[in-house]
């Protein structure tokens, strides 16, 4: 049985958000990477909780067989966006595009997040906008300014 089907019911109960899944081999080894999120982030305690109740459902289904890695995490705060959905819930935020082919002749693209539907994206830069579409996009991923964000730290 495929891996999602098995533990996106585990992580839905649990009031996270299935992010990513991989089950591939790495350095001689399976491994099987799960991310997952929800509104204001995930904690470790979260994060510690759901890799033992998405473990024995594995282990209970008999998921994979022979050894492999189960790593559960965070996107973290600088994170991929691939869907739809990822960039609508970024809207605001300064992202880092890349694209497959030019758009207005550029193939990468660091601004903010002005809008996102079901057709592409639009980010705003330092002379305009532009209107990129999902099957132009290669990567993309936010942007934090660390120097900001480390004078606002406690010290």
């Amino acid at each position: 049985m495929e891996a999602e089907t098995l533990i996106r019911p585990v992580i839905e109960g649990s009031g996270l958000e299935l992010v990513d899944i991989a089950f591939r081999r790495e350095s001689g080894r399976k491994v099987l990477r799960v991310v997952v999120d929800r509104k204001g982030g995930v904690d470790v305690d979260t994060i510690a909780e759901l890799a033992e109740k998405v473990s024995r459902r594995l282990d209970v289904e008999g998921f994979a067989p022979g050894p492999y890695a189960l790593e559960v995490s965070s996107p973290g705060i600088e994170r991929s966006l691939k869907r739809p959905s990822d960039f609508e819930r970024r809207v605001g935020d300064t992202v880092k595009v890349k694209t497959t082919t030019p758009v207005d002749g550029r193939t990468n693209m660091t601004g903010e997040l002005v809008s996102a539907d079901d057709d592409g994206i639009v980010v705003a830069l330092g002379g305009g906008e532009l209107c990129v579409r999902y099957a132009d996009i290669a990567s993309a991923r936010t942007v934090v300014d660390w120097d900001a964000e480390l004078k606002g730290s406690p010290r």
